[in-house]
């Protein structure tokens, strides 16, 4: 079997580099990029690899295994007494010869380029590598079976932690199952919530994005457009992309790819002059000094994302032996000999020492390093090594790979090297901004921490003030935030984060910016749709405070003095004729029941509670009563003493100041007894009428029983108009003090005064009504108070001569009232 030949620039370059040891360690890398046309198989005549370029970082691969080896093999605590070697494949970038060179690792059967049988046969502890995703799931599927580990230093894609599929996988770089959710958490922490998306069309790319999207809509972001790409696509497949990216509104890029794939979008978004974008990068190439290298790196100023933290290996240096090997050279020394090539560096390859020599790679470079000594300190433990490994016998895979599972160690520099049951290790991230230099060159500045170690809201870290712009802060979001007392309505047939911002409704409130909702506000706020909450509604009742109180008080206060007066004047004339007439104790009971009725309506006045509520309507009723009451007895006394005057009639022995006093009594009782009614079986309580007024709320005495208020203002109206009536008989009888006339002129005040009061009383808003009350109670007070004593006053303190029993009792001709 003949060894495949990689040829660039005319030259051959060997597929493998080896070293003897006790136990080998197996590595693939693709040294080169290219592929074959072939399909997978294992033909006897395989054909040539077609290589494009050469991948100098696998050389830097390669060399930290070479260096890692050559530091355990000089250890005396870890394998002593045991050597180990190494065999490197070159996988071309293609994922059959890949999976070709790890079968050759597994089986021990080497393959040669001479027709000679092989001579050495062996089989590898484990294998390091690939660096992509699709390569390492292709080899961890073919050597899952035979339980053989293989450690990835690069390959990221979740898919790889799935066991069941790849058992027997590890790797010493985080999976994205961390980093998708971590580029998610950063995108939504700038507010950037429609955003793009470019995704490597491969196992990384596709998987990557999947899981960065399914966590960004969690977060509220939106993807205007999500495309894949390659660097082999065809010129219509790159154009279709940069014209999805001219048309798009988002401003901001995340950018799923590997650093050889962006390169070539890089320099397309050049030509087309598509500037002024916001990048979001992952570990493929946010931290990458070749792709800042570039013509067109300007593109990115401003880049932020992902990389592994910053790793030093101390004493890591150029391998002249691994240069040698793969380029048939030799570098120059005081014994050279003679029939070698000299090594130059460079060997045909423009400036390939500085890139051999760069390293912003070290991170990788140390998860590689990570990798060996990871196996190294597994076979350890299976070889139960003490001072000296004395079992140099190759142990069966499962063990090691049991005890990889299992492996905890330190190294040199002090980090901490372990997996996790899915084979992966403690993800931690740093943010890097790509900004530029004075000088031109682009830096990479480390301005945050992403790590799962942390409490939820502690793993995403930032050092804002640190971050630099490419010109200023960008701005990407489909539509701008609804501000308090709007909330979002989605736009039909678009995106979530693309809405309109709809002012809340009467009634309703936002008090956060973008509610998705306004909700409605309780009974006792309200909210303006000029505002952004719900403000609590001004109550509202008649108080003592306002003018209208003072003065409805004042004058209630007004009428009890005026009414305590008269009964003053009245005690000290009690023994004139004109006190004496017409029963003086019905008088003075009148003016006690008119003071009653002055001081009720201060009951109507401030706060509505229980007592009030109950106390202002049985008082009011009560009191009328028993003010009607009295001057209905007095109308009957007019009329019964005038039936007296007439020749056999003895008609005051049945109407005298006893059946007078029984009457008041009787007709107040039945009102005591309406009110004990209406109090027991429900009674007035207070009230927030909400309904009148969208901003206030009205605090009023609910009347409890419709059917007890206007039973006891029926009851009320009843007396009254019997008073009206009688009174009005009487009205022409023949006295010179006639006080049937001003009851009948104070009774039609009254009833003129309550018809009035019904319309007024129901169609008046909040505390109006409660003023429209104490109005017609103080109003009819006054009517009874003004025509029934003060005519008698006037009398009293202003013509005394009239107040004599003969002028009393003189016939006079009655005039038309």
């Amino acid at each position: 079997m003949h060894e495949p030949q990689c040829k660039l620039q005319g030259k051959p370059l060997h597929p493998q580099l080896w070293k003897h040891g006790d136990l080998i360690i197996g590595g693939i890398f693709s040294f080169h990029s290219g592929w074959t046309d072939r399909d997978f198989t294992f033909s006897s005549e395989p054909l040539p690899l077609q290589c494009t370029s050469l991948n100098y970082r696998a050389f830097q691969y390669a060399q930290s295994i070479l260096y890692a080896i050559e530091e355990i093999n000089n250890s005396t605590t870890l394998l002593p007494g045991l050597s180990l070697g190494f065999k490197i494949y070159d996988s071309c970038g293609s994922a059959a010869e890949a999976v070709r060179r790890a079968m050759v690792l597994c089986n021990g059967y080497e393959e040669t380029a001479s027709e000679e049988p092989c001579t050495d046969s062996f089989q590898v502890l484990a294998i390091i590598g690939e660096s992509t995703s699709s390569q390492c799931m292709s080899i961890a599927t073919s050597i899952g079976p035979f339980h053989i580990p293989q450690i990835s230093h690069y390959a990221t894609c979740a898919c790889l932690s799935n066991k069941k599929r790849y058992p027997s996988f590890l790797r010493t770089i985080p999976s994205d199952f961390y980093q998708s959710r971590a580029l998610a958490h950063l995108v939504r922490h700038f507010g950037w919530t429609w955003v793009g998306a470019i995704r490597t069309d491969d196992d990384y790319g596709n998987n990557g994005m999947a899981t960065f999207i399914k966590v960004a809509q969690q977060l509220g972001i939106c993807l205007e457009y999500s495309m894949p790409f390659l660097r082999n696509y065809p010129k219509e497949k790159l154009q279709r992309l940069i014209e999805q990216v001219q048309v798009s509104t988002s401003r901001v890029v995340v950018a799923f790819l590997s650093h050889l794939d962006l390169e070539v979008l890089v320099h397309a978004f050049a030509e087309h002059n598509l500037t002024g974008y916001q990048w979001v990068g992952t570990e493929g190439w946010i931290a990458d000094s070749q792709v800042a290298l570039l013509d067109s790196h300007h593109i990115l100023v401003g880049a932020i994302g992902l990389a592994i933290p910053k790793a030093q290996v101390t004493g890591f240096e150029i391998f002249n032996e691994f240069w040698e090997t793969m380029f048939n050279c030799k570098f120059p020394t005081n014994n050279e000999s003679a029939g070698h090539t000299r090594c130059t560096g460079r060997e045909d390859l423009s400036g390939v020492q500085s890139v051999f020599t760069d390293m912003s790679v070290m991170p990788i470079l140390n998860n590689v390093y990570k990798a060996v000594y990871a196996v190294a300190h597994a076979l350890h433990k299976v070889l139960n090594c003490g001072d000296t490994c004395a079992n140099k016998r190759q142990p069966e895979p499962i063990k090691i790979l049991e005890q990889l599972k299992k492996v905890r160690f330190r190294t040199k520099e002090g980090e901490e090297v372990y997996f996790d049951a899915n084979g992966d290790p403690a993800a931690k991230y740093e943010i890097i901004n790509w900004q530029p230099h004075k000088e031109g060159h682009i830096e990479f500045i480390t301005v945050g921490l992403y790590d799962t170690s942390l409490p939820m809201n502690s793993q995403l870290t930032f050092n804002e003030h640190s971050i630099e712009w490419a010109n200023y802060i960008p701005v990407s979001v489909c539509s701008e935030s609804c501000p308090p007392g709007t909330r979002k309505a989605t736009r039909k047939g678009k995106p979530v984060c693309c809405y309109d911002c709809i002012p809340c409704g009467e009634g309703e409130m936002s008090n956060e910016t973008d509610s998705i909702t306004c909700v409605q506000c309780h009974q006792e706020f309200w909210s303006n749709t000029q505002r952004d909450d719900c403000i609590e509604k001004e109550i509202e009742y008649l108080s003592y405070k306002e003018i209208i109180g003072i003065l409805l008080t004042t004058v209630s206060i007004l009428g009890t003095c005026m009414t305590s007066l008269i009964a003053i004047i009245f005690l000290k004339y009690k023994s004139t004729p004109i006190v004496k007439a017409n029963n003086s104790e019905l008088s003075f009971l009148l003016l006690f029941s008119l003071v009653l009725c002055f001081l009720c309506a201060l009951t109507f006045i401030g706060q509505p509670s229980n007592w009030s509520c109950m106390l202002r309507h049985t008082a009011f009723g009560i009191t009328f009563v028993l003010c009607i009451s009295c001057v209905l007895g007095k109308t009957l006394v007019v009329l019964m003493a005038f039936r007296a005057t007439l020749p056999g009639s003895n008609v005051m022995k049945w109407f005298g100041p006893t059946q007078q006093r029984l009457s008041v009594l009787a007709f107040t009782l039945i009102q005591v007894i309406i009110c004990l009614l209406w109090l027991t079986i429900s009674p007035p309580f207070p009230y927030k009428n909400m309904q009148y007024y969208k901003d206030k709320i009205i605090l009023e005495c609910d009347l409890g029983s419709s059917v007890g208020f206007w039973a006891v203002l029926g009851y009320i109206g009843l007396l009254a108009v019997l008073c009206f009536v009688l009174a009005f008989l009487a009205r022409k009888l023949p006295d010179n003090f006639n006080e049937a006339k001003f009851i009948t002129f104070s009774m039609l005040i009254f009833c003129a005064v309550w018809i009035t009061f019904i319309p007024a009383y129901v169609s008046s808003p909040g505390k109006f009504t409660v003023a429209v009350e104490i109005f017609a109670i103080l109003a009819s007070s006054f009517g009874l108070l003004f025509c029934i004593f003060i005519p008698k006053c006037y009398i009293i303190l202003l013509k005394p001569e009239k107040n004599t029993k003969k002028h009393m009792m003189g016939k006079m001709p009655s005039k038309a009232l």
